[in-house]
């Protein structure tokens, strides 16, 4: 309810942006675009023609800037940077944390770079180079070097004393980190204890010493899964040898929720969910083009088993008007046990320990469907066509490719993760190819061994 609600906000702003850009208010522009959040802006940005983007956005303060580029996603960040000037990149990255920084930093000029670099301080540098050092994909790539941290063998009052001198603490700050001499991870220090303990007990008598930290090169769908299990705020970020590096925030796994999310839906369709929906009609052609093929291709393996039947379907011409129906139901039962698995792979429910059990499931539940519908489907038939010999013919092609979609929608999955290929990416055209072949050659199959 609170999505759809969000959703209906978004449109309504889109729309008075829209017509406040008809009318040439560029007064009333500035003011309502910046009175959004940076991740607003981000999203109003993502949603406007690229001439009007343009316009916005050199109506965005300059101090929101940063962030707003950390927001949106690489084809608009890349436009947008494009049309920029060299100043307005260093002080817009200037005003990022590192983690967001090191984000962006690949897509900014190397003049601006260099010059960024230059204006940095040693330990700022020397934050950013950890952060690069590691994949973006993993815990090390995702983390914030902006951390607290306290010894084990200090006092709660010397701990309060501390944070009153550093005057305010890193956003979501929910504990401290204890470490050692070395900088090794110890446990953690909650915000709770520091203000109801005695002041005068130790830190090491009072923190929580049982947390397993994070280590660096987890992968950020690991993360995710661990702050959502634990309900975690924050958490550490550890190398091998424990030593403590950052910290990884709940807003940054938002983050990684939302973008596999994007990633699953825009990879079902070949696409990058990284693209411009506003991008220009070649660009989006081209990128689009490449899967275009690769289904003209399985279609024509379809068609070709088709062909192979020519004789039949021109002396039975009941079997043309009835061979999509066939096709038809055992894709849309492939495509539901598909989606069932990638999740469950994506959530991290389904792996190869219990494969075997949701792939006899899924059998089971394919061939109670497909009984099911291939009774209605010949009875429907026969009435419709007055031959039962047709009738039986489409109701045991269906059960056939009913069963067969459930036994692909399992297996394709697995098979294309341990290959090393994103199941969402590729998984539904292989499905369909599947389900098209079996489903024709299964009807037009038997009706040749049984009609002809």
């Amino acid at each position: 309810m609170a999505e759809i609600q969000e959703q209906d906000k978004s449109q309504k702003r889109l729309e008075r942006f829209s017509e406040a850009l008809e009318g040439g208010r560029l007064n009333n522009i500035r003011q309502m675009v910046n009175d959004l959040y940076p991740a607003e802006i981000g999203h109003l940005l993502e949603s406007l023609p690229q001439n009007e983007r343009g316009l916005v956005w050199e109506l965005v303060d300059s101090e929101k800037s940063g962030e707003v580029l950390s927001y949106v996603n690489d084809d608009v960040r890349a436009k947008l940077i494009q049309d920029m000037e060299a100043d307005e990149l260093v002080a817009a990255a200037e005003s990022l944390d590192t983690d967001d920084l090191a984000d962006i930093l690949q897509d900014l000029p190397d003049m601006v770079i260099s010059e960024l670099l230059q204006s940095m301080g040693a330990q700022d540098r020397i934050r950013l180079e950890a952060v690069l050092s590691y994949p973006e994909d993993c815990a090390g790539g995702l983390m914030n070097i902006d951390t607290v941290t306290v010894r084990p063998n200090v006092t709660i009052d010397v701990v309060l004393r501390y944070l009153r001198l550093r005057g305010e603490l890193p956003a979501m700050t929910d504990y401290l980190f204890v470490v050692d001499h070395d900088d090794r991870f110890i446990g953690l220090l909650s915000i709770t204890d520091i203000l109801t303990k005695d002041p005068g007990q130790m830190v090491g008598q009072v923190m929580m010493r049982k947390f397993k930290p994070i280590p660096a090169d987890m992968s950020e769908s690991d993360v995710a899964g661990l702050f959502e299990k634990r309900d975690l705020v924050s958490a550490p970020v550890v190398d091998v040898d424990g030593k403590l590096l950052g910290r990884i925030t709940i807003d940054d796994v938002v983050d990684v929720i939302r973008d596999e999310a994007e990633h699953s839906i825009m990879s079902m369709a070949g696409l990058d969910e990284e693209d411009d929906i506003f991008a220009p009609v070649v660009v989006s052609s081209r990128r689009r083009g490449i899967w275009l093929g690769i289904n003209l291709i399985t279609a024509l393996i379809a068609s070709w088993v088709i062909g192979l039947f020519d004789a039949t379907i021109e002396q039975v011409v009941a079997l043309a008007v009835l061979m999509p129906i066939v096709a038809s139901m055992g894709g849309i039962a492939g495509s539901q046990t598909l989606t069932l698995v990638i999740r469950g792979m994506a959530l991290g429910h389904i792996g190869t320990a219990n494969a075997k059990h949701i792939l006899i499931k899924e059998l089971a539940v394919g061939g109670l469907n497909g009984l099911l519908w291939a009774l209605v489907v010949a009875a429907v038939t026969m009435y419709w066509f007055e031959n039962f010999l047709i009738g039986v013919i489409i109701a045991a092609a269906m059960l056939i490719n009913l069963f067969a979609a459930a036994l692909a929608g399992a297996t394709i999955p697995l098979l294309m993760r341990k290959m090393g290929i994103d199941p969402a990416l590729s998984s539904s055209v292989v499905l369909t190819t599947v389900t098209d072949v079996v489903g024709f050659f299964a009807f037009l199959g038997l009706a040749t061994l049984i009609l002809l």
